[in-house]
């Protein structure tokens, strides 16, 4: 069962050599996920699911790396350390850029507080299939955790990357109080049409977290959020 989860983004600028001379803009984000992290392992889980979003979905074992060289720095990353017995997932470099930020995220907390399982969610998955999907993984040990990884939108300001959309503000503000209240009914019930439009990249994680969650009782703290860049970025802990 899900006894914990972090929510945090998963822009490749959350990492200082990705940001160069931008690094200390995003200072407050990175201590927030931290702060996140430590909820999880305080949580003594026995498994640590990491959730992001990729064009097509898969399972990533422990171990598996992935690199930031396509953002232009020769950085390799870790999904925890090498397991004693692969169990035949993807390997090799290869992880998507948003679990490629967690294993970054998981590397600077020193995570070892329980394995690792990485599992990319397919960025158009229905809302019913991605509450399947949370649902399994919260099945899969006795005291599992999840670390989510996505944004909100990418529309908030005319310099944003999907440029200025009027329905970005109240999409992203549906979202921190959600995740601020642990409401997994308002996750599930995000709209997958109004979230591609607004390139959120972090719908599907988050349904997924809402099946994971649904009927649990978790509690939540919103422990940060803003729109650097013209994207929502939030940082959630609920246990």
């Amino acid at each position: 069962m899900l006894v914990a989860a972090a929510v945090c983004p998963a822009p490749p600028l959350l990492v200082p050599q990705l940001a160069q001379g931008a690094a200390e803009e995003l200072a407050a984000a990175r201590t927030a996920c931290s702060d996140a992290l430590a909820v999880l392992a305080a949580s003594r889980p026995d498994l640590l699911v990491v959730v992001g979003s990729s064009p097509q979905g898969g399972a990533y074992d422990q171990g598996t790396r992935g690199s930031f060289a396509g953002f232009g720095v020769d950085l390799t990353v870790r999904l925890g350390p090498e397991p004693e017995e692969p169990s035949g997932h993807a390997t090799g470099t290869d992880l998507p850029p948003s679990l490629a930020v967690g294993a970054w995220l998981l590397e600077q907390a020193r995570w070892g507080a329980a394995p690792i399982a990485g599992v990319a969610v397919a960025a158009g998955l229905e809302p019913a299939a991605c509450a399947r999907l949370g649902e399994d993984l919260a099945g899969s040990g006795d005291r599992v955790a999840m670390l989510v990884l996505g944004e909100g939108s990418a529309c908030r300001t005319l310099k944003a990357p999907g440029y200025l959309d009027e329905r970005a503000e109240g999409f992203d503000a549906g979202v921190g109080r959600a995740l601020a209240a642990a409401d997994t009914g308002a996750l599930a019930a995000l709209d997958p049409v109004l979230a591609g439009e607004l390139q959120a990249a972090g719908r599907a994680p988050w349904q997924v977290l809402a099946g994971a969650a649904a009927g649990r009782g978790l509690t939540g703290r919103l422990l940060y959020e803003d729109a650097p860049y013209g994207v929502g970025y939030f940082v959630a802990a609920w246990s």
